[in-house]
């Protein structure tokens, strides 16, 4: 399953609409809605969490992941040391990082690419990727409707 920097995960575009999404992988196991009331569609078999913003006309705008498939630059995400991930990761380039502490768990943050390896123990134990908001300070879509 690999991350798209900017665009998403695997087939998963942001900008993508519910129906979009179940044309891909069928109904999520589970579905609700957040405190914002933005749609949340879950996917067991994926380890993914999908949120569709109702701001933004129910588009996809974030995913959260923790499948051991998890790719970014070849290499695999899930379970693997975060220091390791991270020099992998900033050996492509992508070099300023943010780390917030909760309790066990970091989230390193890279603005830029709106990408978070979240970690705990030291290895990271998921990844979170959100759509772009461009200097007009709105989304940058990546998916084009058919």
């Amino acid at each position: 399953m690999k991350i798209n920097l900017k665009t998403g995960i695997a087939e998963l575009v942001f900008g993508m609409k519910q129906k979009d999404v179940e044309a891909v992988y069928g109904k999520p196991d589970r579905q609700y809605k957040d405190d914002d009331n933005n749609i949340i569609y879950l996917y067991n078999a994926n380890y993914m969490r999908l949120t569709f913003y109702e701001d933004e006309d129910m588009k996809l705008g974030y995913i959260i992941g923790s499948h051991p498939e998890l790719e970014l630059f070849e290499n695999k995400l899930i379970g693997r040391a975060t220091k390791t991930v991270q020099d992998e990761i900033q050996a492509k380039g992508i070099k300023d990082w943010e780390t917030e502490t909760f309790d066990t768990v970091d989230n390193i943050f890279n603005e830029s690419n709106w990408l978070i390896l979240q970690s705990e123990f030291g290895k990271v134990i998921r990844v979170e990727v959100g759509a772009i908001i461009n200097d007009k300070d709105e989304f940058d879509w990546k998916f084009k409707s058919k």
